[in-house]
């Protein structure tokens, strides 16, 4: 997509993307959250669905790296539809769907030498190693291709699957089995063997198989993992045959028995069976000889044939690793070492402003289109009035702030986002008739007033509903990928629907069938770029989102400070939207238990409790709640797949715990179905206490709740 198209910008008028992530404050900090998770997602569904990438691995990383640093600094502010908790895509229309018995996780990711550092001290912090506690890793390349799961039941391949969306893939089992690098019988293997690993291409066969494709008069593609992307996902297995694709393994799924008890003599074990193992795959004792490996395989790049994006390192005791667990989206245990971002110089023609659903007025650089990765860019944000000055509020420089002004020399680079970033300004060639940018105080949209908070860095307008920038981008979100989704309904549709009067908020999204509908005096075929076909096709779209789980239901009303992680972790919590809804009515005065409960969910912080809170005080929200009920069915939390004793039980820890550290005791406990709170109220179940234990188990004594040792907690979860 080229960058001057006005879909390149979801959420622009939020875009925070310039400021330092330690200068974010936590407002801003949520806003920024927001848009990158919105914009993450957007190039997932490109990358993992369309095959058709539309920016580059390291900006891609890039956008990941900040989202991670920001949920860092604020851990509270993790939304539901966090890049941390999701994976690809959802699955492409034509291929059966495969469910995943165990989640394709994605990658955290390390930019520099810092990064891994900080990866390896965590992991030993997690399981409370000493520095001198040995800790092995593996290192290999990582990749640049399309993930595959390849089942082997005795010995015989039996289905492939795409990564998809993590949870749920692509059944292109037909297709699979056209790759000669996949063995199809194994020998000596468990009785239920699920591979992993990366369908890539070789630059000569990429080479060659563009000449056939430009003889035949078709399409060029635009890189080997395009290309490889592409031909797995052929709904004609006879034309993957004829496509070169390759594979490496580089894990396993299901097992019905241990294949080994490392990571690399796992991998052994499965390059004896047949499959492909990087041949640059070492197993490496420490930091400093993980990055000499990074830097050799980094200086063998462009002598491999194949391309790669980074290495992954792995913690290799597969002991550790099942202690160390998951995050949402992402093993503990691992991490992707990624190489660096490419950039470009150009001009910088004029600096705009766009509003985003929250009022926020983010500028946008206008460049003289220039070519960063082999994609022509021709926007950059800006992030706020403080970046392009280049001081903040108070006169001081800011990191980052670069003084931009309209006729600047600038570099920017690709490092994430579909709007990319300027890195420097050459202040040698600014024209002399160069003048600072001066920020507006009145809405760009509406004409309200823009107004700067104390604190913050971003000024907003106060139009509210009267906006209709405001408007229209809350309708947006509501049918964004990570909400409804809701196909053949996008940004242009919601603009156009919402000029027409038809659309003023999500409820009459559900009416549009009733009202513009076949036999209605108004109907939505006879608008311009509508037909029978197409409208009818968009209705039946929208009667398929009638039912949304809860997660989804609660990150699309557009809370502010709610996004994806925060929204999954409101609907684990409280399980239905009945449940849900009635605790936040009475949260909404914020006092008493409903409100001592919502701050005491781990990971909701007194920001979002607030949020949460105004939004249900709202009349006009309840009212506008209550005809969007009579239009949908929002589904229960389903529980755990696993019996667990503690599933869907409120648990505390106190004190320090012997056997494992506190992280490690929340994710197992959450792993396991239930809610870990950071304070104790009548509602708790369980106070798990270990030595030292303060304030909250003495309260657990005054309410009767229920006291474990470690040790019980330990005997009740099964070890």
């Amino acid at each position: 997509m080229h960058e001057d198209d006005p879909r390149a910008a979801p959420n622009a008028g939020d875009d925070l993307s310039g400021v330092p992530v330690e200068a974010l404050d936590r407002d801003s900090a949520a806003r920024e959250l927001e848009r990158l998770a919105k914009l993450i997602a957007r190039h997932d569904i490109a990358y993992y669905q369309r095959a058709e990438p539309e920016i580059t691995d390291a900006e891609y990383d890039a956008l990941k790296a900040r989202n991670r640093a920001i949920e860092a600094r604020f851990p509270d502010l993790v939304r539901p539809d966090s890049p941390s908790l999701r994976v690809g895509a959802p699955p492409a229309e034509g291929f059966a769907k495969v469910r995943h018995a165990i989640p394709m996780l994605s990658l955290a990711n390390a930019f520099d030498d810092e990064d891994l550092r900080r990866f390896v001290a965590g992991v030993r912090r997690f399981l409370g190693m000493t520095e001198e506690e040995p800790l092995d890793f593996t290192s290999e390349p990582k990749i640049d291709g399309l993930s595959l799961s390849i089942l082997y039941e005795n010995g015989v391949m039996t289905r492939a699957a795409t990564r998809g969306d993590g949870e749920t893939g692509e059944d292109v089992t037909a297709n699979a089995r056209t790759i000669g690098d996949l063995p199809k019988r194994l020998s000596d293997a468990p009785a239920r063997l699920e591979v992993r690993g990366e369908v890539y291409m070789r630059h000569e066969d990429f080479a060659e198989l563009n000449r056939r494709q430009q003889q035949a008069g078709l399409k060029p593609f635009a890189n080997p993992r395009n290309a490889a992307a592409g031909s797995l996902r052929q709904l004609d297995a006879r034309v993957t045959a004829q496509r070169p694709l390759r594979f490496f393994a580089y894990g396993w799924g299901e097992l019905s028995e241990p294949l080994a008890q490392t990571q690399f003599d796992s991998m052994q074990r499965l390059a004896a069976m047949g499959f492909p193992v990087n041949p640059l795959m070492r197993r490496l004792n420490d930091v400093e000889e993980m990055l000499a490996h990074y830097r050799l395989i980094e200086s063998q790049r462009a002598l491999l044939g194949y391309d790669i994006d980074g290495v992954v390192h792995k913690v290799d005791r597969l002991d550790l690793q099942a202690r160390l667990g998951a995050r949402a989206n992402a093993p503990r245990w691992a991490i992707a070492h990624k190489f660096p971002a490419q950039t470009a110089t150009t001009i910088l023609e004029a600096i705009e402003i766009q509003v985003g659903r929250t009022g926020a007025l983010a500028p946008v650089a206008r460049l003289r289109p220039v070519t960063v990765g082999g994609v022509v860019v021709s926007s950059a944000t800006l992030h706020n009035e403080d970046y392009i000055r280049g001081v903040g509020a108070d006169g001081r420089p800011i990191r980052g702030g670069k003084d931009l002004r309209v006729g600047d020399t600038v570099v920017v680079y690709r490092a994430g986002d579909v709007i990319p970033q300027i890195l420097d300004v050459d202040l040698s060639k600014r024209p002399p008739d160069a003048r600072p940018f001066v920020f507006p105080t009145v809405c760009p949209e509406c004409g309200s007033a823009a107004v700067r908070e104390p604190g913050e860095a971003v000024r907003r307008c106060t139009g509210g509903l009267v906006c209709p920038a405001q408007r229209v981008e809350r309708l947006k979100h509501f049918v964004s990928r990570e909400a409804f989704d809701i196909e053949g309904l996008g940004a242009k549709q919601i603009e156009a629907l919402h000029e027409a009067g038809w659309i003023r908020e999500p409820a009459d999204i559900f009416a549009l069938r009733r009202r513009y509908g076949p036999g209605q005096p108004q109907q939505l075929a006879n608008r311009p770029g509508w037909g029978e076909r197409s409208a009818r096709k968009l209705f039946d779209a929208i009667d398929e989102r009638r039912r949304i789980p809860l997660d989804r239901f609660i990150y699309a009303l557009g809370i502010r400070h709610v996004g994806e992680v925060t929204a999954r972790t409101l609907a684990r919590f409280y399980g239905s939207w009945r449940a849900f809804e009635q605790a936040m009515r009475a949260a909404a005065a914020m006092e008493g238990p409903a409100w001592e409960q919502l701050l005491a969910i781990d990971g909701i912080g007194p920001v979002v409790a607030r949020s949460v809170a105004e939004f249900f005080a709202e009349e006009h929200n309840l009212a506008a709640l209550q005809r969007l009920l009579a239009e949908v069915e929002i589904l229960d939390v389903e529980a755990p797949a696993a019996a667990s004793p503690v599933a869907g039980k409120t648990v505390v820890f106190t004190g320090t715990l012997a056997r494992m550290t506190r992280a490690e005791a929340k994710a197992r406990a959450e792993a396991l179905g239930a809610k870990v709170s950071g304070s104790v109220s009548s509602r708790t179940d369980f106070v798990v206490a270990g030595e030292d234990a303060g304030s909250k188990l003495r309260k657990a004594q005054e309410l009767g709740v229920r006291i474990l040792s470690e040790d019980e907690w330990l005997e009740m979860i099964g070890g």
